[in-house]
């Protein structure tokens, strides 16, 4: 592998030091800075999850060094991308045009690849400005795949921005020196659907945190959060995430309605667009055995899955969510606690193949509330399928591991460009 490599990100929502929420790129990031390479980012202000900007500077431009020493630099977006489909469109498009600006004006280096990770699918415009304006090939990671999931999800109506959106998705990939996609159900999509070439495709997909999980295994026995929370003698199935249109959360409300007459007891971590109405409905219904967090740090969120008896992944019923991995599986299995998988797919299949949780059909509350009853009346099978999870991670989702496996792939597609330019240019002397 080549010993030092400029690398620039281009990620809308690349966290703050401890904020909340996904943190896939703020840990490749630090690996990589950690085995000798030089990684910038370019992100937006505003975090996925909430409306709050996540830094509390208001410049339009704000470049600081994170804890793992990599420079991000920070454009400041539109405080409406919460408020409705047209906000967040608006702060796609002005983060696309600012991150053009910001790579030309403050990102110095010559850099050896920019990697742009979608979504949104429109911050593969400044990728590509950016990628022909420097003569730096472009990476494209899809992390879920646009705009099929917008209009699955009911998100992107609009037949005019459907047909920019998929014509624009196939010139990303034609202008892209190399994909990396999640799951294998992307790489088929993109291969069938959009006629991809296979050896420009490699799967590097989301996984485990395991310096957060074992730290907050070792803390377990004296966090004191269930008595904090008042959770004590109680089967507490934990979501942590976003509360948005796409997860479908009023799935755990109508469960726990189901099962307001046993000890369990739902505990939902995270913000988005939904939050307050799921609050709501919840009292409405005067149920006493659901509560909602706000989003925690993630060095700390750890401690509360830990705490807990199981874990839950939801997505509402859409074949496109059957093309993805959940996120915050790989979280549940690095902390021992089986999962609910409320999500049909490849997402199911990972939880079968480990033997580390059970599938409840999504939108069918009382197949959850039935298989979390099951785990309520059979402590050595949540053990087991606990400790299955744990074990299946750590040997194929180390993000640690994967990380280097990344930059392997890109290295290598690296040394295919030098010997074509050697080639081409003995064949013209």
């Amino acid at each position: 592998m080549k010993s030092f490599m400029y690398i620039l990100l281009i990620h809308q929502h690349f966290l703050e030091d401890n904020a909340a929420g996904g943190s896939r790129w703020n840990e490749m990031a630090r690996i990589w800075v950690e085995n000798g390479h030089s990684v910038t980012v370019i992100a937006g202000d505003v975090h996925y999850m909430n409306g709050r900007e996540g830094s509390k500077a208001r410049k339009d431009f704000e470049i600081k060094v994170n804890e793992d020493n990599v420079q991000v630099i920070r454009c400041k977006l539109s405080r409406r991308y919460h408020r409705g489909f047209s906000g967040r469109l608006l702060a796609y498009f002005s983060f696309a045009f600012k991150a053009v600006y910001a790579g030309l004006r403050f990102a110095h280096s010559r850099y050896d690849w920019i990697i742009v990770t979608s979504p949104p699918l429109f911050v593969g415009l400044p990728g590509v400005l950016l990628s022909k304006w420097r003569h730096v090939p472009l990476v494209l990671e899809i992390r879920d795949l646009w705009p099929e999931s917008a209009i699955e999800t009911g998100v992107l109506k609009n037949k005019w921005l459907i047909g920019l959106s998929y014509r624009f998705e196939k010139y990303l990939y034609r202008q892209a020196r190399w994909i990396s996609v999640l799951t294998p159900a992307f790489r088929e999509r993109l291969i069938g659907r959009n006629g991809v070439d296979p050896c420009k495709i490699a799967i590097i997909p989301n996984a485990a945190d395991f310096r957060w999980s074992k730290a907050a295994l070792r803390r377990a026995s004296e966090s004191g959060l269930r008595e904090e929370l008042g959770l004590k003698g109680k089967f507490v199935v934990i979501y942590v995430g976003a509360h948005g249109l796409a997860n479908d959360l009023m799935q755990l409300v109508e469960a726990a309605a189901l099962l307001r007459a046993t000890n369990a007891h739902f505990l939902l971590i995270g913000d988005g667009m939904q939050k307050r109405m799921l609050i709501q409905e919840a009292a409405s219904r005067q149920l006493t055995n659901i509560s909602f967090l706000d989003p925690v740090p993630k060095e700390r969120i750890f401690d509360y899955i830990v705490m807990a008896d199981a874990g839950v992944a939801v997505l509402k019923r859409a074949d496109i969510f059957k093309t993805i991995y959940s996120n915050k599986t790989f979280d549940y299995f690095s902390c021992k606690k089986p999962v609910l998988m409320v999500i049909d797919g490849v997402s199911r299949d990972l939880v079968e193949q480990a033997r580390a949780g059970m599938f409840a059909e999504p939108e069918n509350p009382a197949d959850l509330a039935r298989k979390v009853l099951i785990y309520m009346s059979d402590e050595a099978l949540l053990r087991r399928h606990g400790e299955n999870g744990y074990r299946f991670v750590h040997a194929r989702f180390d993000r640690d591991k994967l990380a280097r496996e990344f930059l392997k792939c890109i290295e290598s597609q690296l040394e295919v460009t030098d010997k074509s330019a050697i080639f081409e240019s003995k064949k013209v002397n």
